[in-house]
């Protein structure tokens, strides 16, 4: 399958995956804190490859992927290369440099939801959430326990390795992830012409 063609399908999941969590958003009342870098912040975060092909080909279509592919192999931190933390001193207060192509993790998280042991749904957020909107959190595990549709986890990633069974379900540290889906990108190209009808995917 083309490059071109897997963004595609990825882009359409991803538009799937906003709609359902604005809805969710709408009936839980979370959302996450203006500003808030937390979960985007914690170290070694896994990712697949496939999530991050809609940002590895924007690069290659500016003409930035092998210097942002340089950059991340030289990088010795664990932390997303893609967060901007405002300031060194508390990085739990930043931003995606690039939140148009935001990874499925980055996605999920907050507003989705995992499976126990015994198989009920569990909301999988953060603990300023659970803490800092206590009510609206109860409330929604609740709702969730009585059928409250929120998007699943499992669910979304098997949904993702559809379109690619190798990209998609390889994980890994998300800098890894993010490097590999710059060098998917550039293999492809390698020995094919440069797209020049793709402007409505990057």
């Amino acid at each position: 399958m083309a490059i071109a063609h897997k963004v595609q399908l990825v882009e359409a999941l991803f538009d799937r995956l906003e709609k359902e969590i604005i809805v969710f958003q709408a009936q839980s009342q979370l959302n996450c804190c203006s500003g808030c870098g937390a979960c985007c912040s914690t170290p070694e975060i896994e990712a697949s490859p496939l999530e991050f092909l809609p940002w590895a080909l924007h690069l290659f279509m500016n003409g930035e992927a092998e210097q942002t592919l340089d950059t991340l192999q030289h990088k010795s931190s664990t932390f997303c290369y893609l967060y901007q933390p405002l300031t060194l001193v508390d990085r739990a207060m930043g931003r995606c440099s690039n939140y148009r192509y935001r990874g499925l993790i980055c996605r999920l998280f907050g507003y989705a939801a995992t499976r126990d042991k015994y198989g009920q749904l569990r909301l999988a957020t953060c603990k300023i959430i659970k803490e800092g909107q206590n009510e609206h959190y109860k409330t929604t595990e609740e709702a969730i326990s009585k059928g409250l549709y929120i998007p699943v986890f499992t669910d979304y990633y098997m949904q993702l390795s559809q379109i690619d069974s190798r990209l998609g379900t390889t994980m890994m540290p998300i800098n890894k992830a993010l490097s590999t889906a710059i060098e998917e990108v550039l293999h492809y190209y390698a020995y094919r012409p440069f797209p020049t009808d793709l402007a409505n995917i990057a």
